[in-house]
């Protein structure tokens, strides 16, 4: 199966222009799937798979303890590698996972800052300490245009409108949309990019907005743990995260009356189902509020 796989993964990357995580981890199940194959039932043909093959592969792993989660990415991989090769001439006469079916799993609502504790993390930030100006920018443009920490990494300068307060991001599938800027993010961007982005560039540097002491493009991991860092000194005790600031950028505009509609485009959100789940956050706290304050709660 390993030439499919090689395949269907540069159809992936070509055609689809879906991120190299999403690759990565789709190989990684599809791989693990075709070795299981071949060691226990000694198939190496996709043409021998079949869909009670593909059960009992799945049964196998959730005996082994893998999440419903997890088993559901295996699902969604397989699923979608048998119809690339059922739709392929001559690769494939049946999709076996035509009736395979994705598990139920149980869905957690996402945590939220709430508004005071987001001013307290953006306020704790000195400006006037070395890289204070870029971090304050970091953690202002994540809760001001609900990013994604990739999307972060790659926001350049030519992407970035002042005077409309737009910026331009590349997100998941290669889709391009547009996001709103608010007012103090962009306050805090103009004053990273006049004062304090001109002693980090190098020769190499590129346009991306945020660079690091090398005057490279900052990693997605060292944006966490930017992130980490400067919440652990604003002193609250959440566990803060990048994509929490995600959370509450949707929660809170939804809490003030944003259509689901709007957010959702802001999101980049492929599914209003997706973005659907805000509601619930906002339900649970309409019913605190309730709860705190009225009488005959």
């Amino acid at each position: 199966m390993e030439q499919e796989i090689d395949s269907f993964i540069r159809f992936l990357a070509t055609e689809r222009g879906l991120s190299d995580n999403y690759q990565l981890s789709t190989r990684r199940s599809l791989t693990e799937f075709a070795a299981w194959c071949s060691s226990a039932r000694q198939v190496t043909s996709v043409r021998e798979v079949t869909q009670p093959l593909i059960s009992d592969y799945l049964s196998t792993r959730k005996k082994g303890g893998l999440s419903a989660s997890s088993i559901k990415l295996v699902v969604v991989a397989l699923k979608i590698f048998f119809r690339f090769l059922s739709g392929k001439k001559g690769a494939l006469e049946r999709d076996p996972t035509e009736t395979l079916t994705l598990p139920r799993i149980e869905r957690y609502l996402p945590e939220t800052l709430n508004e005071l504790q987001v001013e307290r993390l953006i306020e704790s930030i000195e400006t006037r300490h070395p890289l204070g100006l870029r971090d304050r920018a970091i953690v202002e443009l994540l809760y001001a245009s609900g990013l994604r920490i990739s999307e972060l990494a790659n926001a350049r300068l030519e992407n970035m409108n002042f005077e409309e307060r737009i910026l331009r991001v590349t997100g998941k599938g290669n889709k391009m949309r547009l996001v709103p800027v608010g007012r103090r993010a962009c306050t805090a961007l103009t004053s990273y990019i006049a004062t304090e982005r001109p002693k980090l560039v190098k020769r190499r540097s590129g346009s991306e907005i945020f660079l690091s002491r090398r005057g490279t493009k900052l990693t997605t991991v060292r944006l966490w743990q930017i992130v980490k860092a400067r919440a652990r000194q604003s002193g609250l005790e959440t566990n803060i995260y990048p994509h929490l600031l995600r959370h509450s950028f949707a929660t809170h505009l939804l809490g003030n009356g944003a259509d689901l509609r709007i957010i959702q485009e802001m999101l980049g959100h492929a599914d209003i189902s997706t973005t659907q789940v805000y509601t619930h956050v906002d339900q649970q706290r309409l019913k605190a509020v309730h709860r705190k304050f009225h009488p005959r709660a």
